[in-house]
């Protein structure tokens, strides 16, 4: 997959300020990427978006250094790092082709961003490229949505509605149908934008998530260097079963 691959599949990012105004407040994963930071290396949060977890990591004290490859959304997180008078380092770089100028003690990456990753080769293009930037005994920690085979069998479509950053009323219409094939789940939404009674705009926008299994999971990694600590069914650490909606990695490098 090249660059441009990945950035096809960037839609969904287009607004960053509305990307913020729907997931700012969403902090589940803080906690548990807290628990394995240290103040004794640079810390690296891969697609890191607008500097959701970033920013109040570096308010804690940690040297953090973020990546992305969408530019809007890493001008959103330098803005909002500097409003907030914090110092972060954010790079634009591919993360499966990393060329930081750091190592760290712990690399993280959130918001099933690992679903981004379409194919076999670019997986393990990411996580070899991950476990070149950690010192030795360092850690990985990221979450994927965990294939429920009943949810994904039929053609969801669904109706949401919600208010934007400016008050307008969003109407969006979602049709998700996966590929058992290539286990990806193609989403296209079209969306209605209304100020009072009056419709002002119409979009439309697509993503495609890749769905990785358990016993897959465990092959990306331990062939590409990580030992499995932990796997949890959520950010809030129970455990993982045949209901849990994510999956959430806490790897080593194994020596």
């Amino acid at each position: 997959m090249s660059r441009n691959v990945f950035e096809e599949n960037f839609e969904k990012y287009a607004d960053p300020e509305m990307y913020d105004h729907l997931y700012e407040g969403y902090q589940k994963d803080l906690n548990l990427i807290l628990e394995w930071a240290k103040l004794d290396h640079p810390i690296i949060e891969l697609a890191c978006g607008t500097g959701r977890l970033t920013i109040p990591m570096a308010k804690r004290g940690f040297q953090m250094v973020g990546v992305d490859l969408h530019e809007g959304m890493l001008e959103r997180a330098k803005q909002k790092a500097k409003e907030q008078k914090v110092s972060i380092e954010f790079l634009l770089q591919d993360c499966t082709k990393l060329n930081l100028p750091v190592k760290s003690s712990l690399v993280f990456m959130t918001g099933n961003s690992f679903q981004h990753f379409l194919t076999n080769e670019v997986q393990d293009d990411l996580v070899q490229s991950v476990r070149q930037h950690l010192v030795e005994d360092g850690i990985f920690i990221f979450d994927t949505r965990n294939p429920l085979l009943h949810e994904l069998a039929a053609v969801d479509e669904y109706e949401q509605q919600y208010s934007d950053n400016n008050g307008n009323q969003i109407i969006e219409f979602h049709r998700e149908e996966y590929n058992s094939m290539t286990q990806i789940l193609h989403c296209h939404t079209d969306r209605q934008i209304y100020q009072g009674e009056t419709l002002i705009a119409k979009e439309q926008d697509g993503i495609s998530l890749r769905y990785s299994f358990p016993l897959e999971m465990e092959r990306v990694l331990k062939e590409n260097g990580f030992e499995i600590l932990q796997v949890y069914g959520d950010w809030d650490k129970n455990e993982l079963n045949v209901k849990s909606t994510s999956m959430v990695y806490v790897c080593k490098v194994r020596k």
